[in-house]
């Protein structure tokens, strides 16, 4: 059932990564119910496939990591459904490591996911998009690439998600003329399995309700309707913006 109005979103189709739990099954609904053809790309098949038969939508297996494997999920989707309409650039990881122990490794690792798996869609999808005249893409940025969040060590994490806001602003300049709105949304703490996580930890848990304004990490359902905005002809004006949902823990 549509939403109806400028957030309509009848007829589009919207590509959603890391679709499969926590904020990017959210979106995904968020946009169904908005009217949009939902496709599901996650590397976990099982989560993945489970959430597109909930929105009747399409799975496409993917890691993000593999710019061949993503250049084949755009003409998976084009074959399929037609057209893309949008992008949400959800999926990422994090790792809780101090950086004077950080291995090579695990730096490229969370790089390689966050920046580089980000930029891979963004750059296939945006093709598309670009060939059509229009289109709008959403990335999954992070408070942690606007301040260093405590007391949790995570320069990796903090430095990739601060390339996604740039990226992000970089390429809604180059596309603007073209048609192609890129924006991002930067949550603070949501109730997802990794926040979970560190919830559990009594000196994190302390200090990230302490340090947010409003006493308490969201849920993902309350990220979910930034990106239909943000997807919608509602927000037409919209682009290189960075929109903070954060309970206010970037005002202090």
């Amino acid at each position: 059932m549509s939403s109806g109005g400028r957030t309509d979103l009848d007829g589009r189709v919207a590509v959603v990564t890391g679709a499969g739990q926590g904020i990017g099954h959210e979106i995904a609904r968020s946009l169904a119910a908005a009217g949009a053809r939902i496709v599901v790309v996650d590397r976990n098949r099982d989560t993945g496939a489970a959430v597109a038969d909930e929105l009747a939508g399409l799975f496409i297996e993917l890691d993000v990591t593999d710019s061949a494997a993503v250049r084949a999920s755009v003409d998976t989707v084009l074959a399929e459904l037609g057209r893309v309409d949008i992008l949400v650039n959800n999926a990422g990881i994090v790792r809780n490591t101090p950086a004077e122990s950080t291995s090579d490794e695990e730096w490229q690792a969370i790089l390689h996911v966050n920046v580089d798996g980000v930029f891979w869609c963004c750059r296939e999808f945006g093709r598309a998009m670009l060939d059509a005249g229009s289109g709008s893409i959403i990335n999954i940025a992070s408070m942690s690439g606007l301040v260093v969040n405590r007391p949790q060590p995570q320069a990796a994490y903090n430095t990739s998600k601060a390339a996604v806001v740039m990226l992000t602003k970089s390429l809604a300049a180059e596309w603007a003329g073209r048609g192609v709105r890129v924006n991002a949304i930067a949550p603070g703490y949501v109730a997802t399995d990794l926040t979970l996580k560190g919830l559990s930890n009594d000196e994190w848990r302390t200090e990230w309700l302490r340090s947010t304004p409003m006493g308490r990490v969201a849920q993902p359902s309350e990220i979910a309707p930034a990106a239909v905005y943000l997807a919608s002809d509602a927000s037409s004006y919209v682009t290189g913006s960075v929109l903070v949902i954060d309970g206010g823990y970037t005002a202090w």
